[in-house]
Parts: C-alpha cells; sequence; structure tokens
C-alpha cells in the first residue's frame, strides 16, 4: 500500500477528533477515580473509543459522498482519492478492534461499544437527517465518552457533570456546522434544522444552548465540586469565549468563518476539560 492511499485512509478518520475523544474518556477516567485503578484499562477504554469515533467518520463519510461533492468536496471521498470499498474495509477493522478492546475492559464497556457502533451508524443513515434529533445524538455520544471512561474505573457516575458540558458544547459545534453545510445539505434534501427552520430559528437555538452552558459551568463551583482552578479557566477563557462566539456568529456566517467557530468551540472544549482535571 502507497503512501498517499495511508494519508487518505488516515484523514477520513479525522484523527483529531478521534483523539479528543480519547482525552475525553481518559479525562473522563481520570476524575471517577476512587481506590484502586488500572492504567492499563484506561488506556484500552481510550484507544477503543478513539477508533469507534474514527469509525464513525468514516461512515459518515462514507453516506455523506454525494452532498461532500458541494460541502466537503477536498475530502478523500469526494475528491476521488480514496476507493469506497477501501474505506469500508477500513471501517469494518476499526469498529473489530475497538469492540474487541472493549471486551477485555468489562461487560459494560463492550455493551456500549457495541451500541454507540450502531448508534453512529444509524446516525449516519438516518438520525441526521431529523431535524436536531441528529445533533443531539453526537451531543450524547461526545457526553457519554465521559461516562466511558467512568466506565473504565467503575465510578461512572462521578462523570456526570462533565458530560453534561461536553453535551451542550457540541450540540452547539453541531449546529454551526449545521449551518455551515446549509447549501450542500438543501441541495441533497437533508432536513437539517437550519433547511427546515432557516438559520435564523438557528442561531437562536445556538444562542439557547449556549446560556444554558454558561449557566451549567458556574453550578459545579457553586456546589464546591471543583475548586478555584476551575472557575478560574472557565471564567476567564471558557465563557468569554462562547459569547465571542455568540458575537461572531451574528456578524459573519460565511462557512469559512462557520469553520473558524466550529474549530474555536473544538478548542474551548479542550479548555474546559483541562479546567475539569485541574479542578478535580
Amino acid at each position: 500500500m502507497d503512501l498517499k492511499k495511508l494519508r487518505y485512509l488516515f484523514e477520513i478518520t479525522r484523527a483529531v477528533n478521534a483523539l479528543i475523544t480519547s482525552i475525553v474518556v481518559i479525562v473522563g477516567a481520570v476524575i471517577s477515580i476512587k481506590g484502586n485503578y488500572s492504567t492499563g484499562v484506561i488506556i484500552l477504554a481510550g484507544i477503543s473509543a478513539a477508533l469507534t469515533a474514527a469509525a464513525g467518520n468514516i461512515i459518515n463519510d462514507i453516506i455523506d459522498r454525494d452532498s461532500d461533492q458541494i460541502n466537503h468536496p477536498s475530502r478523500p471521498l469526494p475528491s476521488g482519492n480514496l476507493k469506497v470499498n477501501h474505506a469500508v474495509a477500513e471501517y469494518v477493522l476499526l469498529i473489530f478492534i475497538a469492540n474487541l478492546l472493549a471486551y477485555f475492559i468489562n461487560q459494560l464497556a463492550f455493551v456500549i461499544v457495541l451500541l454507540t457502533t450502531f448508534l453512529l451508524f444509524l446516525y449516519s443513515n438516518k438520525l441526521k437527517q431529523i431535524p436536531l434529533l441528529g445533533n443531539i445524538t453526537v451531543a450524547y455520544l461526545t457526553g457519554m465518552a465521559f461516562i466511558f471512561g467512568g466506565i473504565a474505573v467503575d465510578h461512572p457516575h462521578t462523570a456526570l457533570i462533565p458530560a453534561i458540558f461536553a453535551f451542550f458544547i457540541n450540540l452547539i459545534r453541531e449546529l454551526v456546522k449545521d449551518i455551515q453545510d446549509f447549501e450542500g445539505d438543501k441541495n441533497s434534501n437533508i432536513k437539517t434544522w437550519p433547511v427546515k427552520f432557516g438559520i435564523g430559528s438557528t442561531k437562536r437555538l445556538i444562542i439557547i444552548f449556549t446560556l444554558l452552558l454558561i449557566a451549567a459551568t458556574i453550578i459545579p463551583f457553586v456546589y464546591r465540586l471543583y475548586q478555584i482552578e476551575y472557575f478560574v479557566i472557565v471564567m476567564i477563557i471558557v465563557n468569554p469565549v462562547m459569547i465571542y462566539i455568540l458575537k461572531d456568529l451574528y456578524k459573519d456566517d460565511s462557512p469559512k468563518n462557520l469553520n473558524k467557530l466550529s474549530n474555536m468551540l473544538k478548542l474551548n472544549m479542550v479548555i474546559g476539560l483541562i479546567a475539569i482535571f485541574l479542578g478535580k
């Protein structure tokens, strides 16, 4: 296999997103540790989650290859740099390894990965075409990554608060991406919230979810669940960035700027994870 093909097989997984999923799982495990734990099991959980997310990105690109001719023509499949059968083979391989690793964590972890695999496939085929439900599904799965980390150390309930944080910030990001993909989704008859109810309505939803997120970030400090380090990072960086994103969204909703805001939301989530980790 030549290096170019390997490059496109790697690119279609969206490795940065998969890496973030792995980090989320590890953070979820670390903040949930009580008593004895296995570092090896935590690492297995991170790898399993990353491979599951990567496989989800692959199946999404396989199913979306027609609309991506408009939305993302430079991606491996619509650009013709990668054949569909090669992407399918990679998808099957990653799913197999992810589930195998989860089996060696514990039974609940195996069930979660198996169900997540199915849900990601269902999302790419059906759920993403249902306004808001598809967005909620992706946000839910991101939040579940924290819970999955907790499962790896047998204390999933401890990861509930960061899971809620991850849910909201990813729900906002998914809606921003839907505005960015408006033209391609409209031409492909994909009924996202912006296509069905308009871009203005989507922006108002983003405002509501952003305000809920900001309120949610304050609650853990008020109830002394996290220490001062968490509060300082959230109030100086995370929440001001969310307010800036809202302002810039209304100022410029061009695809280029929306892509920038999407990346900022991804980075802001990482900063939020750091705040949780330091404030634990």
